[in-house]
C-alpha cells in the first residue's frame, strides 16, 4: 500500500490477515498487533501473538480444534458466572416472594413503603454500575466480582434479620450497590472471550439463569415457607437468611474459581492463550490483548450515539423485565390462587423462557443480527400485554403472561450483544455497556412502583406503562438500526476512510478522518470508528 493513501477497509483486512509470525516491531512489521496486556507477558507469549490463527492453531496440544477449544472455554467460564447470576437475581427479586408470607404484616409496612423498598434498590443499582465495570476492568474480575459478591450475600443475610421499614430500606440499598457490578461486568467480561458471532448465544445462557431463578425461587420459597417459626423467625426471614447464606458461599468459592483475561488465563497453555487474543482481533476486537487507560476511552463511549440510542433500546426491555419478575407471583395470586401455588404456577412460564433465551441467543448468533430479533418478539410482548389490559378471564390472563415473558427474556442478552457488537476498544465497551445496563435499571425504580395494590386484581395501569416501555424498546431499536446501516454504507462508499502512512510525507498531516503511521495506530484510536470496522445490524 502505497502511503499517504486512504485507506480502504478490505485493504487493510488483508495486510491484518498476513501479519508476519515474527515478534511485532514498528519498524518491520507496521500491522502487527501491539500489546498492551492484562499483565506482564513472557517473550514467547509476546512471540505467539504476532502468529495468525491459524498457525497458532496447528501449534495448540494434542491437534486441539478450535471447537474444542471454545467447549473448554465455556465449561470453564459459563456455568459459573451463570450460577452467580442465578443467586444475584434470586436475591433481588425474592422480595416478591416473601411479601406472598406476610413481609408487609410483620414490618408493619404499607404498600407503598414497600414500592419504596423495591425503588431504593434500583437507585443504588444503577448508579454503581458504570464505576464497577471501571474497576472490574482496572482490577482483576477474579477479585473484584468475588468480592461484590461476598458482600451482597452478607446484605441479603442480614435483610432476613430486619425487624423494621428503616432496616428493609438500607438493606436493599447496600443490596442494590453490591449486585450492580455483576451483570454488566459480566457480559463485559465474557465480550473479551468470545467472537461477536458467538457472544450471543454465552450472554443469553448466563442470562437464562434470571428465567431459571424466577423458577427455582418460587420453588425455594414454597419449601422454606415450612420453616415458618423456626428459631422464632417466620418464613419471609428465612427465605432471605438461607438465599443470602447460599450467596457467601459462592462469594468465597469465585476467588478461585473465576478467570481473568485471555491472556493471563491459568487453565489455558500459553498457545491457547494466544490463539484465542489473536482470533479477537481478527474480529476485530482490536483491544483483545490488553489496553491501556484513557479517559478519552471513557469519553468516546459518552459521546457515541450508540450508546444512548442503546439505552433507550434497553430500558424498553429491562423495566418491563423488573416489573415482571417482581409482580409475577402477585399477579397470579389476584387470578384467584393462594400463596404457595401462584408462587408454583409462575414456575412453568420462567421455563418457557429459559427455552426462548437461549433459542434466540443461539439463532441470532447464526443469522449475525440482533435488530429483527427485537423487534420480532416486542411485538409479542405487546400483544400479551394487551391482552393483560383487556382480558377479565384469569385462564386468558395466565396465558397473556407466556407471551409478555416471551417478549422480554429473551430480548435482554439480545439487546446486551447488540450494543456490545457494536462497540470496540475495552475501556469504551466497558463503559458503554455499563451505561445501557445501568439506565435500564434505573427505569427498575418506575417498574417497581407502578403495580398497586388499588389496582387489585387486573393491574390496568401497571400494564399500560409496560406496554408503553415496550414500544420505547421497539422505536429505539428501529432508530439503531437504520443508523448502523447507514453508517456501514458510508464505510462501503469510503467516506470513513482514514490516512495511513509516515505523517507529513508528501504534505499530508491532516485529514477528517485521521492520519496515522500503520493500520493498527489507527485500529487502536478510532476503535469501532475505524473505517474497516462494520456493524452488526
Amino acid at each position: 500500500m502505497d502511503n499517504n493513501t486512504e485507506l480502504k477497509p478490505q485493504t487493510a483486512l488483508v495486510e491484518h490477515a498476513h501479519t508476519a509470525p515474527t515478534p511485532p516491531s514498528s519498524d518491520t512489521h507496521p500491522h502487527a498487533p501491539v500489546h498492551l496486556g492484562h499483565g506482564p507477558h513472557t517473550a514467547s507469549f509476546e512471540a505467539k501473538l504476532a502468529e495468525s490463527p491459524a498457525q497458532l492453531l496447528a501449534e495448540l496440544p494434542d491437534h486441539e480444534t478450535e471447537r474444542q477449544l471454545l467447549r473448554k472455554l465455556d465449561w470453564y467460564l459459563v456455568p459459573w458466572l451463570s450460577l452467580l447470576y442465578l443467586l444475584s437475581f434470586l436475591d433481588r427479586t425474592s422480595i416478591g416472594n416473601a411479601k406472598l408470607y406476610h413481609l408487609e404484616q410483620d414490618l408493619g409496612i404499607t404498600d407503598q413503603q414497600y414500592l419504596v423498598a423495591l425503588t431504593i434498590f434500583f437507585i443504588s443499582y444503577a448508579v454503581f454500575e458504570v464505576p464497577s465495570n471501571v474497576f472490574l476492568k482496572r482490577l482483576r474480575p477474579s477479585i473484584w466480582l468475588s468480592f461484590t459478591m461476598l458482600m451482597w450475600g452478607v446484605m441479603m443475610t442480614i435483610q432476613g434479620l430486619v425487624q423494621n421499614y428503616g432496616g428493609l430500606l438500607t438493606m436493599r440499598w447496600f443490596l442494590g450497590l453490591f449486585e450492580a457490578g455483576l451483570f454488566p461486568g459480566v457480559n463485559y467480561y465474557l465480550s473479551c472471550w468470545y467472537k461477536r458471532s458467538e457472544f450471543g448465544i454465552r450472554a443469553a445462557v448466563f442470562f437464562s439463569a434470571a428465567t431459571v431463578s424466577g423458577a427455582f425461587g418460587g420453588l425455594l420459597a414454597a419449601a422454606i415457607s415450612n420453616m415458618e417459626g423456626v428459631g422464632g423467625k417466620p418464613a419471609w426471614a428465612w427465605i432471605f437468611i438461607i438465599e443470602g447464606l447460599a450467596t457467601v458461599l459462592a462469594g468465597v468459592a469465585s476467588f478461585w474459581i473465576i478467570q481473568d483475561f485471555p491472556d493471563t488465563a491459568k487453565f489455558l497453555t500459553e498457545t491457547e492463550r494466544a490463539f484465542v487474543v489473536r482470533r479477537l482481533q481478527e474480529d476485530d476486537q482490536f483491544s483483545a490483548a490488553g489496553e491501556e487507560y484513557r479517559w478519552k476511552y471513557v469519553w468516546a463511549a459518552v459521546r457515541d450515539w450508540k450508546t444512548w440510542v442503546g439505552m433507550l433500546c434497553y430500558c424498553g426491555i429491562d423495566a418491563p423485565l423488573y416489573a415482571f419478575s417482581l409482580f409475577t407471583p402477585s399477579i397470579i395470586n389476584q387470578l384467584g390462587y393462594t400463596a404457595t401455588p401462584a408462587n408454583l404456577l409462575s414456575v412453568p412460564v420462567y421455563v418457557w423462557a429459559c427455552i426462548l433465551t437461549c433459542g434466540v441467543g443461539w439463532l441470532a448468533d447464526r443469522k449475525q443480527t440482533r435488530g429483527w430479533f427485537n423487534l420480532i418478539f416486542l411485538a409479542v410482548g405487546a400483544a400479551g400485554y394487551i391482552i393483560l389490559i383487556a382480558s377479565r378471564n384469569p385462564a386468558l390472563s395466565y396465558f397473556a403472561v407466556y407471551l409478555a415473558a416471551s417478549g422480554i427474556y429473551p430480548l435482554i442478552p439480545n439487546t446486551v450483544a447488540f450494543v456490545s457488537n457494536n462497540m470496540e476498544g475495552s475501556y469504551k465497551r466497558s463503559v458503554g455497556l455499563a451505561m445501557v445496563i445501568g439506565f435500564g435499571n434505573l427505569n427498575g425504580a418506575v417498574s417497581s412502583n407502578i403495580y398497586r395494590a388499588a389496582d387489585t386484581p387486573w393491574y390496568r395501569l401497571g400494564h399500560v406503562i409496560v406496554l408503553v416501555y415496550i414500544c420505547i424498546g421497539f422505536v429505539s431499536t428501529v432508530i439503531m438500526m437504520i443508523g448502523l446501516k447507514r453508517e456501514n454504507a458510508k464505510r462501503e462508499r469510503g467516506e470513513r476512510d482514514e490516512i495511513v502512512g509516515p505523517q507529513g510525507e508528501k504534505g499530508v498531516t491532516e485529514h477528517k478522518n485521521g492520519v496515522y503511521e500503520t493500520v493498527e495506530e489507527a485500529k487502536r484510536d478510532k476503535g469501532d470508528q475505524w473505517s474497516g470496522y462494520r456493524y452488526v445490524i
